[in-house]
């Protein structure tokens, strides 16, 4: 059974990438440190599985590292061993910058010894399209300039520099992907989509940034998973890829989206209102990505719609109330990123 290393796999998307491979037949070792946003609940359908296997392990320990790649000779590493809250790094951004680009170039460098006698060995850089800052207009091709508003975002874009630097310098067959805002099962309530749905069923108030019109493109796990698969299979060497949804909605339509569908579900408290909160410093209006590539060259395209996704990702969360227990509650409703 060929092997697939996953890094942060205890994480929102890391966690739903490695249950897709695993239905896909493939051994999974999934590598994370284990911090706040790490949750064994979100490997628990899985982690008795003959071929799974979790490490707890940081990136930046390159001893261990080099060790777990050569005992499991894996055929790829997906990469997604990050620190992603823009909030926390404008509060705290030194552990952004030590997971997200010191990790990265840690891992490069395990990775460029590993592949001397492993030379099909694929890495998969899971990377953001913040790093393309704010996109008033149009939609962010792989070409475009980075332009990186918050201290999360600059860190991912340093390390999306440092895995192009280590193709071109020393041929390493590495790919970097951008995605668009992602949602579904697993998410920690620090982001907005499972912070509503958890205010939306403890009957509190919705907290939205300035008058909530920031505009996002939001994508269903699921299908950002596939487009990862698809990238391992038939990615090309050194080539960044857009994967976005093309459906771009704003902070307050998503809202109110999410109190529609509760409804069905549930009757709503009488503190479930939006209430509009202090900006986030260096807020950007909206992002939007270019995905003509993985649709013309990977023949990749998103098959969830938003109103799905969300009754999805909805009904995932009231069914799995021991989810928000296995949370700090402070983490859950403390406000981050305000600048004193």
């Amino acid at each position: 059974m060929k092997k697939i290393i996953v890094t942060g796999g205890l994480g929102f998307i890391g966690s739903n990438l490695i249950k897709l491979l695993i239905k896909k037949n493939y051994f999974v070792v999934n590598i994370d440190k284990v911090n706040y946003a790490s949750n064994f609940y979100n490997t628990r359908n899985f982690s008795k599985k003959k071929n799974y296997k979790f490490v707890r392990l940081d990136i930046n320990n390159r001893s261990k590292l080099k060790k777990i790649l050569n005992l499991h000779k894996p055929i790829a590493i997906f990469n997604l061993a990050a620190e992603t809250h823009v909030d926390r790094s404008i509060d705290a951004p030194t552990e952004f910058i030590r997971s997200n680009i010191v990790g990265v170039f840690n891992l490069l460098e395990v990775f460029k010894d590993f592949a001397k006698k492993n030379k099909k060995t694929k890495l998969i850089h899971i990377s953001t399209d913040e790093v393309y800052g704010d996109v008033l207009k149009g939609r962010s091709k792989e070409t475009d300039p980075y332009k990186p508003s918050s201290p999360y975002a600059a860190s991912k874009a340093s390390s999306d520099h440092l895995v192009y630097s280590y193709v071109r310098t020393f041929k390493l067959n590495a790919m970097i992907t951008n995605c668009s805002n992602n949602y579904g099962p697993h998410q920690h309530p620090e982001k907005l989509i499972p912070k509503l749905i958890y205010n939306i069923i403890n009957n509190k108030p919705l907290p939205l940034y300035g008058k909530g019109k920031n505009s996002r493109e939001w994508i269903f796990v699921d299908d950002h998973c596939e487009a990862l698969f698809k990238v391992f299979k038939n990615g090309v060497k050194g080539e960044f890829y857009n994967i976005g949804s093309n459906i771009n909605s704003s902070n307050f339509d998503i809202a109110k989206l999410l109190i529609n569908i509760s409804k069905k579900r549930i009757k709503l408290g009488k503190n479930v209102k939006i209430k509009f909160v202090k900006d986030r410093p260096g807020h950007d209006f909206r992002y939007a990505l270019d995905s003509k590539k993985v649709l013309k060259k990977l023949k990749w395209k998103s098959k969830i719609n938003l109103k799905k996704g969300l009754e999805n990702t909805f009904k995932w969360y009231f069914e799995n109330m021991k989810y928000y227990t296995t949370l700090k509650k402070k983490d859950i409703t403390k406000r981050l990123g305000i600048v004193k």
